[in-house]
């Protein structure tokens, strides 16, 4: 339960000192990026500052439970499924607002939803075809019963009940139910400026939890609580696709992992943790930390941290000493 990260701190502390080094600290919230380390004087995060010529796709997503209901490895099929629910008053009032408007896309079988509510139909409930189109669009998560950790974890169970996903008018908004946490927010975009997507997604968390009955878990040390102890904080992960040729022509992400790490960022796969790079090279980056960490600073962070991996590109693109002096020769 989101409780229990305050009521066994005996054990979590260790955990969580040793995974964030936390060296006894107490996680802050902070969005402002005023007097922000690295911040640019304009305050802006324009990519196209930095050399970037083309667009690129910028994503900032945050992972939040709720305090009325287990976390999702404790929960039941009736819990996710009155969870869900429960989101459907919140959705219907982001659908009302003409900044979000918006659909809900549910995969809780009828059967499932009227053992649970007592309605005779799930009103959301999509087909298999159209389920499958989301995940093919990155809109909708894949089938986590076949994911072995989150099966083993519980976080699985009882799939495909209480799982779908909203999604806002204009495609940029989007909230997962019934994930690895409850609500995986995500406000997404392609453009230059990191400010874009990270101000809309501060803007429409205050717009979620304003909404009666909603009410986001948090632990006194260590922030948003989430399911698993690496997004503990922020629960969140502000990321970019970015083309990395030089450093990916091996046609793996060794080369990138390797460079980007010292600078405190991850790299994955264009569709996720555990997908393969782009054939051209595209690489998804985002900074590691989540603990002890401002969500204002991650975000400037991932704006200096991808300066700092095209320099390492750069240099990873440029002749062999030995390669030059015969081409000078």
């Amino acid at each position: 339960e989101p409780k229990n990260y305050d009521e066994f701190a005996m054990f979590f502390d260790k955990v969580c000192e040793d995974y964030h080094h936390g060296g006894g600290k107490v996680h802050t919230t902070n969005w402002s990026l005023s007097g922000v380390e690295g911040l640019p004087e304009d305050g802006q995060l324009d990519l196209q500052k930095i050399g970037l010529t083309d667009e690129l796709s910028m994503r900032v997503r945050v992972g939040r439970n709720l305090t009325a209901f287990p976390l999702p490895g404790l929960m039941t099929k009736a819990d996710r499924i009155n969870f869900e629910n429960t989101m459907l008053k919140a959705f219907d009032v982001l659908k009302a607002n003409p900044d979000y408007g918006g659909n809900v896309f549910s995969m809780t079988p009828t059967a499932d939803w009227k053992e649970v509510t007592g309605q005779d139909e799930n009103p959301n409930l999509i087909t298999p075809e159209k389920y499958q189109e989301l995940v093919d669009a990155h809109v909708m998560f894949k089938d986590m019963a076949a994911d072995p950790y989150l099966a083993s974890a519980g976080i699985a169970s009882d799939w495909p009940c209480g799982r779908g996903c909203y999604q806002s008018s204009d495609g940029g908004f989007i909230i997962w139910f019934g994930e690895e946490d409850q609500l995986r927010i995500m406000c997404m975009a392609k453009g230059f400026v990191l400010n874009s997507v990270f101000d809309r997604l501060e803007n429409a968390l205050k717009a979620v939890e304003a909404i009666e009955g909603i009410e986001f878990a948090t632990s006194g040390k260590y922030g948003y609580v989430t399911s698993c102890p690496s997004n503990l904080g922020t629960g969140m992960r502000a990321s970019v696709h970015v083309k990395v040729p030089n450093l990916t022509s091996d046609g793996t992400d060794t080369k990138a992992k390797a460079a980007a790490k010292p600078l405190g960022l991850s790299v994955r796969g264009t569709g996720g943790e555990h997908t393969p790079i782009g054939a051209d090279g595209t690489i998804d980056l985002s900074p590691s930390n989540r603990l002890f960490i401002t969500e204002a600073e991650i975000i400037t962070k991932l704006y200096n941290g991808i300066k700092l991996l095209l320099e390492k590109e750069k240099a990873a693109g440029a002749p062999a000493p030995a390669a030059a002096a015969e081409a000078e020769a």
